[in-house]
């Protein structure tokens, strides 16, 4: 908060107006909707050779320091890439992958740091498993256990939706230590032990995989600082809402304008369906809920980080994304007519990835009730 009471503006510095510019071209040459309709198919969604060309210029390293091989900027600058991914549906690692760095900076060791860090930013993919089958939101609420046993530390339970599991070179996993939470880092000589089973998500672009712990034993050195897990998992929590609220701006934009090109070139009795107040007046409804969702992730995007205050920035503007795409892509749904309610309308890509980053990390009822402690 500013010292006179005031709210201080938005922030959009030179280098996110740079990172949103080259990030959008890439997201359209290189994520067209008819990738995403091939990644649903396909044995790998991952293109390794379009995953290699976004480490090179640099997107892996933005939100990691200078010394590590990053670029030394922040969250603020990652969000500027996500969104314009969101918008093509891309679907990948970046999310995940910057995550894992962001919780090796807060909690890891400066071994852990110096052997991982920089190839995360050279393109390691990191996977992070955080969830559980009860589906509880709040990341501190951990069923998964780490116990002493003669050879080491074993670790037990299932972790849910974890994304990009089988191509992941490295995993963070939540458990409970001595009954505190605690993170546990694995490579993939380690984690590959695991039973991975592959889940049935909303978004079927999306590699999701059920990892099963049992039988996996490891060493002391491969938990982050203990001290330091619980603030760790907090701020993770908080990061993957502010990626998620970008993702879907991204998405609430593009289904917007999918829609808007079929209203233009659609005749129906001789009209332009587009040229009907009935479905004009809905769509810019749609554009404002998207001003003004943007206008909220920016804002989180610039203070996520500083305490509750970036805590409620970070929940509003997630509650607002989710808002804005579902009633974006519900309109795109319903104005696509008898083709909008098949499977070959690009609008259901979108609904679909609402709900996905809805059932991530919080829908828009449950930021709310957060908001709700936080405020009063």
């Amino acid at each position: 908060m500013a010292e006179n009471g005031k709210r201080p503006a938005i922030s959009f510095s030179d280098e996110q107006a740079q990172l949103l510019e080259i990030a959008a071209q890439f997201a359209q040459e290189k994520f067209p909707l008819s990738a995403a309709r091939a990644r649903i198919a396909a044995e790998e969604d991952l293109n390794a050779d379009i995953w290699q060309e976004m480490a090179q210029l640099g997107w892996l390293g933005v939100a990691i320091p200078e010394e590590f091989g990053g670029s030394g900027l922040g969250l603020a600058e990652v969000v500027t890439i996500v969104e314009p991914l969101g918008r093509q549906v891309a679907g990948t690692p970046l999310i995940s992958t910057t995550l894992l760095a962001q919780a090796l900076l807060q909690a890891g060791t400066e071994v852990q740091k110096s052997a991982w860090l920089s190839r995360l930013a050279e393109g390691a993919i990191g996977a992070l498993a955080l969830c559980e089958p009860g589906g509880d939101w709040s990341p501190t609420n951990i069923s998964a256990t780490a116990t002493k046993v003669a050879n080491g530390i074993a670790l037990s339970g299932v972790k849910t939706f974890v994304t990009d599991a089988v191509s992941a070179e490295l995993m963070l996993i939540s458990v409970l230590r001595d009954g505190i939470p605690n993170l546990v880092l694995l490579d993939r000589a380690a984690f590959g032990k695991a039973k991975i089973e592959r889940e049935t998500v909303i978004d079927e672009t999306r590699r999701s995989y059920r990892v099963t712990l049992d039988g996996i034993v490891v060493q002391d050195d491969a938990f982050l600082v203990a001290a330091k897990a619980e603030a760790t998992l907090s701020q993770l929590d908080q990061a993957a809402c502010l990626f998620a609220a970008a993702e879907m701006c991204g998405g609430a934009a593009g289904v917007i304008a999918t829609t808007v090109e079929y209203l233009k070139t659609r005749k129906q009795f001789g009209r332009l369906i587009g040229s009907y107040q009935a479905l004009k007046h809905p769509m810019v409804d749609a554009l404002v809920m998207l001003d003004a969702a943007r206008s909220h992730l920016y804002y989180a995007a610039g203070v996520v980080g500083q305490g509750a205050e970036g805590e409620i920035e970070v929940r509003m503007a997630k509650a607002a994304a989710g808002e804005a795409l579902a009633f974006a892509a519900d309109r795109g749904i319903q104005f696509h007519g008898g083709f909008g309610f098949t499977y070959d309308c690009d609008a259901q890509l979108y609904r679909r990835l609402g709900l996905w980053g809805e059932a991530r990390y919080g829908d828009a009822a449950w930021q709310r009730a957060r908001l709700a402690q936080l405020l009063l």
